[in-house]
């Protein structure tokens, strides 16, 4: 202890004899005092600036709190000592050491911040102590660095878990024998083929793999025939780590030893499910073993597990489908389970997050309803998954791509089908609804119950409507399904970002897609009519309008046609014209002004006369 430390306990035992502070408080006040550095529950890491024992006070620079100053009492009691070695107080004292440190020499950095915690820290807490202050650039690639050589190093523990603790230990273990002695102690085949893993992966650094091969071999043989029906899917991990270190080591198999093919003929039938058991790292590997081991049979018992897994799960399945060459048979699968509505929950969502072009002529409004009989059917069998409906809420797009296809009749039955299902509440189905109407206006009405203003109609003949209607259809039936082929085709050609077919049919997706929305608000809005009868007193749609151009002293002629019938050559022009919205309900004789492209046109009204030519003049679409 330093002469200015002994000054200071006698400074402290003078404040205890004087009642101010207890023994236990000078112990600990003399402690920080030799320290320098303490920590604090709440305010982390500090750095004491001064002990003043006349005002019985101390100041501390916390992270973030500097200057504090603190009642010694309170010191004492809440206030833990840091050595000066601690990785807290070396950050402050010798941060470019620090730096240097990490770059040449990963394992005192790692054994000093360990040391620091009691000879353990996961890997958050030690990433929490060295980012960013020490380590600034790629965190992950030091720590990949460092793990290599922790794993060589015979005083380090590294766990096969993140969240377990990393430990230090004074004695020195070879990597083998720490490796061995936990796969020894390891309960279980699932725990002993955690440790393989573990073993194969070190297996170029073991001293005598050879010896070790053999051993974990025999090992985990003697337990994999106890597993193959109670527990065929670890049974099935652990073929799979014996088989890989097995041919590292360069060693046959052994007389009667368990192969994956026998656990996979005799759970032919439970494929799905023994899947589900395997961690989703393992999926991939065992689905390419049970192709491997069924070649006559593998596609029709994946497929019929399909519909059964979860929806990581089912991407995994429909990727080794697609790989072994059976694309239609799934695409076949998957359009009967929508239209028949017996899909999964699980299934449509993989279905709704892949949402590739693949599928394009499956993903349509009979998808979206598959999914609300999906969710209803969970609701009632009390299942406590939301993934599909959480996926609609999050994913902005998702409803209008699904029901982008569908005619104006489907699109409100489905709107219909959301407002009375129970799967959302109020505000959710709010939220839907709000995306339908802000693509398809023309919902509006039924959802919110008001009657079309009459201004948001307007007047059409039936051959013009006739006209538009067939155009919808042939978009909606031809074009559009044609388009979504062409899409599916072209991306199958391969890389999207040279593909100009590609490129080119989903232009005219959006072309085609767009046109659909204008004929869905602009049908839904026409009112058709044969303007039989037109009111002949004043101008109206269905008359014939004799004028005077006042300006040249010139007659001309105009006919007052419905919204979509238009024939400039022949006089016929829309009532929603500035023309005829000048002239409407206007008398004979009466002197108008009508706007034109250079000014305006003084016309005086001749004749009002009915035309028997409206309903059938040639309708031209308007643009």
């Amino acid at each position: 202890m330093g002469r200015e430390n002994i000054l200071m306990k006698e400074e402290f035992e003078k404040l205890a004899a004087a009642g101010k502070l207890t023994r236990q408080h000078v112990e600990a006040l003399v402690a920080l005092t030799e320290s320098g550095y303490c920590f604090h529950r709440s305010w982390g890491f500090g750095k004491i600036v001064s002990m003043d024992p006349v005002f019985a006070r101390c100041v501390i620079d916390f992270q973030g709190k500097a200057g504090h100053a603190m009642d010694l009492t309170f010191a004492a009691e809440s206030l833990k000592p840091i050595s000066s070695d601690h990785i807290y107080a070396r950050k402050v004292s010798d941060l470019p050491g620090l730096r240097q440190m990490a770059a040449l020499h990963h394992l005192d950095l790692i054994k000093l911040v360990l040391q620091s915690f009691g000879n353990r820290a996961t890997l958050d807490q030690i990433q929490h102590v060295l980012v960013p202050d020490v380590i600034k650039d790629d965190w992950k690639k030091w720590w990949e660095a460092a793990k290599r050589e922790l794993k060589k190093d015979g005083h380090f523990q590294v766990p096969p878990k993140k969240t377990e603790p990393i430990i230090f230990q004074a004695k020195e273990v070879s990597l083998q024998n720490r490796l061995m002695a936990d796969f020894r102690a390891a309960k279980g085949l699932k725990a002993r083929t955690a440790v393989a893993h573990e073993i194969l992966k070190n297996y170029p650094d073991l001293s005598d793999g050879a010896s070790v091969a053999k051993e974990v071999v025999t090992t985990l043989n003697g337990e994999i025939v106890t597993h193959q029906r109670t527990q065929p899917s670890i049974a099935l991990e652990a073929i799979f780590v014996r088989d890989e270190i097995r041919q590292t080591a360069g060693t046959e198999p052994g007389e009667g030893e368990l192969s994956a093919a026998l656990i996979w003929q005799q759970e032919m039938s439970r494929v799905g499910a023994i899947l589900e058991q395997m961690p989703a790292a393992k999926h991939r590997r065992a689905l390419q073993s049970f192709k491997e081991n069924s070649p006559d049979r593998w596609n029709e018992a994946l497929l019929s597990s399909l519909n059964h897994v979860s929806a990581k799960l089912a991407g995994e399945v429909t990727h080794a489908v697609i790989a072994g060459g059976k694309p239609e048979a799934l695409k076949e699968l998957l359009a009967r389970l929508i239209s028949q509505h017996q899909a999964s929950s699980d299934l449509l969502l993989w279905l709704a997050r892949e949402r590739s072009d693949s599928y394009a002529d499956i993903l349509g409004p009979e998808v979206f309803r598959a999914m609300l009989t999906a969710m209803e059917r969970d609701q009632f069998n009390e299942k406590r998954s939301n993934k599909l409906r959480d996926f609609i809420l999050d994913d902005q797009t998702l409803l209008v791509e699904l029901i982008g296809s569908a005619d104006l009749e489907v699109i409100k039955d489905l709107t219909r089908a959301l407002q009375l299902s129970p799967c959302f509440d109020d505000m959710d189905k709010r939220s839907l609804l709000a995306r339908i109407v802000k693509t398809y206006p023309a919902v509006q009405t039924m959802i919110s119950g008001e009657q079309t203003k009459q201004d948001a109609s307007f007047l059409v003949s039936w051959e013009s409507l006739e006209r538009r209607k067939n155009e919808y259809a042939e978009l909606v039936q031809k074009s559009i399904p044609a388009n979504s082929k062409e899409i599916a085709i072209a991306r199958s050609y391969g890389d999207l970002r040279e593909n100009h077919e590609y490129k080119a049919a989903k232009e005219m997706q959006k072309i085609l897609m767009r046109r659909k929305t204008e004929l869905e608000s602009q049908i839904v809005r026409a009112r058709g009519t044969d303007f039989v009868n037109p009111r002949t007193d004043v101008v109206s749609i269905g008359t014939e309008v004799k004028v005077t151009d006042l300006d040249a002293q010139t007659a001309e002629r105009f006919v007052i046609a419905g919204a979509w019938d238009s024939d400039p050559d022949k006089g016929v022009i829309s009532y929603l014209t500035p023309v005829a919205q000048a002239l409407l309900n206007k008398k004979p004789l009466e002197e108008v002004e009508v706007p034109v492209d250079d000014g305006k046109k003084r016309y005086r009204i001749d004749s009002i006369t009915a035309s028997p030519a409206t309903a059938s003049t040639p309708a031209t679409p308007a643009t």
